[in-house]
């Protein structure tokens, strides 16, 4: 049928918000309400006239609740197919009635497991069964009911239900949505049953698209970006202040800029052209790190994505103002640096949360996904101690200033699609080789980059030197310390090529590929 009035609807809810001021619109409009538990005094109380669900079935609740709404003169009349003959000789023979609507939304599981100390006992009890059983079989029989699961969707329900019913696209939509949120709701059980320090040996992920997208990469691809339900990602969170809509490449690069700069402590700006630094930098003030940061690479940073960790003043407003840039993201923007950026209309600025660090890394694969921890980097206030695992294996100790370039290198690297090599000086990049499917010809890149701002500045390789060939690059270009993990079958030979040039050479132990 195309369009159905509603007569009778079954309603039970965990969530009571806005149900009373619903169901009164569907008592208005004829319906009669049917209910069970804190629902139906909910209702009672209200004053709406309401059915209880054991006078339906002629069975009071047992097993604490657990069973209420598991009868067949619920179930009947939900799964009804009234088109069939032979069905509604079953409803006549067992004087069942059939509902037009049902309402449901579930036990809060996702918000009790929350908490990570929660007991066994406690989450297990909040997994619905009955809930999720009337809303699969609603939605399974949604050619003659209705299907309601949020709150969210009650508005636009009793509109229809006030003008004559539900017709059969708005039925088929809310059966969509009743499906996904029993598949979200057992995804979410699944992760639950599955948490553990490591990888699960399943994975359920339900993806919600936030906004369709003008196109993908290039223009001949759809696209889209979703987020995980009951996620909140910071592009979500994140309060788009000026410019045009985010576009795909527009999110993969501001991914990685927040990424990055999010993981200084200090003053810290970031330019990334497609997902790769071209500049980054730490300051005593924010304006000084992104003009800095901007200096690394000019030429590379034309329409590129800013990222500060600080809020946007005036001054650096007025920096930015002056270059072609597609996106600024920040923790917040001062009032006149708002005006001062708003002249340039199309530039996206977003005040944004910091990125989480406790997501999973997954990459597509033919019909799977690669799976991964994500790999956390971040700095520290300065201090002269070498971090944890770290040693000098050529040179003398690291003073305080170069021990802070080093880190500083380090960190933009491990931020770097591999191979990588990072130049920097005075906690600022002057030269950055990306991508490069050898790592003496990052080095030769990071090297044109910096030009003479090479000499006296360190390095920073994401990966093992192979051979001596790059420290000798870096080191003929007056680079005079660099920092990689190790672990190479020739590392003698590369802590030896570094004490022939005076170089300090620190092993970390561990590698940051970025594929």
């Amino acid at each position: 049928m195309s369009r159905i009035p509603v007569h009778r609807a079954l309603i039970s809810v965990w969530d009571k918000t806005g149900l009373v001021a619903f169901a009164k619109r569907l008592a208005a409009a004829g319906v009669e309400l049917v209910s069970s538990g804190g629902t139906a005094r909910a209702l009672a109380e209200a004053g709406l006239a309401v059915t209880k669900v054991e006078d339906v079935t002629g069975a009071p609740e047992m097993l604490g609740g657990r069973v209420k709404t598991l009868h067949p003169n619920i179930h009947g009349g939900i799964l009804a197919n009234l088109g069939a003959d032979d069905h509604r000789s079953d409803l006549a023979a067992r004087d069942i009635e059939p509902f037009e609507l049902v309402v449901v939304n579930l036990y809060p599981f996702e918000q009790t497991v929350a908490d990570p100390d929660v007991a066994d006992a406690e989450a297990i009890e909040q997994i619905d069964i009955g809930g999720p059983t009337m809303v699969r079989a609603a939605a399974k029989n949604h050619a003659w009911v209705g299907i309601v699961t949020s709150p969210e969707q009650y508005d636009e329900v009793a509109a229809a239900i006030e003008t004559g019913g539900l017709d059969a696209a708005h039925r088929r939509d809310l059966a969509a949505a009743a499906f996904f949120r029993t598949a979200s709701y057992d995804a979410a059980i699944v992760r639950w049953f599955e948490r553990s320090d490591g990888l699960p040996e399943r994975m359920v992920i339900p993806l919600e698209r936030h906004d369709s997208l003008r196109y993908g990469e290039n223009p001949h691809q759809a696209a889209a970006v979703y987020s995980r339900v009951g996620s909140a990602p910071w592009w979500q969170r994140a309060v788009q202040l000026q410019g045009k809509a985010m576009s795909f490449n527009n999110y993969a690069d501001a991914e990685a800029a927040w990424r990055l700069a999010a993981s200084f402590a200090d003053p810290a700006a970031v330019v990334v052209k497609h997902t790769n630094a071209c500049g980054a930098a730490v300051c005593d003030s924010i304006a000084g790190a992104f003009r800095t940061a901007w200096d690394c690479d000019p030429l590379s940073a034309f329409g590129g994505v800013i990222a500060l960790n600080r809020t946007v003043d005036r001054e650096t407003a007025e920096a930015i103002t002056a270059y072609f840039a597609e996106v600024v993201i920040a923790p917040d923007v001062a009032d006149d640096a708002r005006a001062v950026l708003a002249a340039k209309k199309n530039l996206r600025v977003l005040a944004a949360p910091k990125p989480s660090e406790t997501d999973f890394d997954l990459r597509r694969v033919d019909h799977g996904l690669l799976v991964q921890r994500r790999d956390v980097i971040r700095t520290h206030e300065r201090e002269t101690a070498l971090p944890d695992g770290w040693e000098v294996v050529a040179g003398g100790p690291p003073s305080a200033g170069l021990l802070a370039d080093l880190e500083f290198a380090w960190t933009v690297a491990a931020h770097t699609k591999s191979n990588a090599i990072v130049i920097a000086n005075n906690r600022a990049a002057v030269g950055v080789g990306a991508g490069d499917q050898s790592r003496v010809g990052a080095a030769e890149r990071a090297i044109a980059r910096a030009g003479d701002r090479a000499d006296g500045a360190v390095a920073a390789s994401d990966a093992f030197l192979p051979f001596r060939d790059g420290l000798d690059t870096l080191a003929e270009q007056g680079v005079v310390a660099l920092i990689e993990p190790g672990g190479s079958r020739r590392d003698d030979e590369v802590i030896e090529a570094a004490k022939e040039h005076g170089m300090t050479l620190v092993f970390t132990g561990r590698r940051h590929f970025r594929h």
